[in-house]
């Protein structure tokens, strides 16, 4: 599959303003790991293989065990293997990601304010919203992922 459109060259600025929500995201106290597991399910729900590849090596180099990973589509049925917070966080990013069909309901909103304040919701919304924009700039555009652009150098299909 060939690109698109190459955005961070054409847009540089706006890449820039987007990457600048995704840093505060980055430093606003929520979990490294919690972030980056969301983004990957955000990323799985979405169909996104760059982020998809993305995220999955950045949970690698944090140590999240392949068990973890293979089971995080599936997180509802995985039991102990995700605390609290990632599990209250999962829920609440599936359900803003999907709120075309959820509308967030009230118990949703309700279970996510059990575990996180008022700010950690804003800042896990605001880190939902922007993985969302990622993912669908990434496969507007056909961005392929790090796996894909290696194996096409390999075999000499640049």
């Amino acid at each position: 599959m060939s690109i698109r459109i190459d955005y961070p060259n054409v847009s540089p600025a706006g890449i820039k303003a987007l990457g600048s929500v995704y840093s505060y995201v980055s430093q606003s106290g929520l979990d490294e790991t919690l972030l980056l597991l969301v983004y990957l399910r955000i990323s799985q729900i979405n169909g996104c293989a760059y982020c998809l590849d993305l995220h999955t090596r950045d949970l690698v180099k944090k140590d999240v065990s392949v068990g973890k990973l293979a089971v995080l589509q599936a997180w509802r049925e995985a039991g102990a293997a995700f605390d609290k917070r990632e599990l209250a966080a999962l829920a609440w990013a599936e359900t803003v990601t999907r709120v075309a069909e959820t509308a967030i309901p009230d118990d949703e909103f309700r279970a996510v304010s059990m575990v996180f304040s008022e700010k950690e919701i804003v800042d896990l919304t605001i880190a939902i919203g922007i993985m969302n924009a990622f993912n669908r700039i990434a496969i507007g555009f056909r961005r392929s992922p790090a796996i894909a652009r290696a194996t096409t150098s390999e075999n000499g299909n640049q």
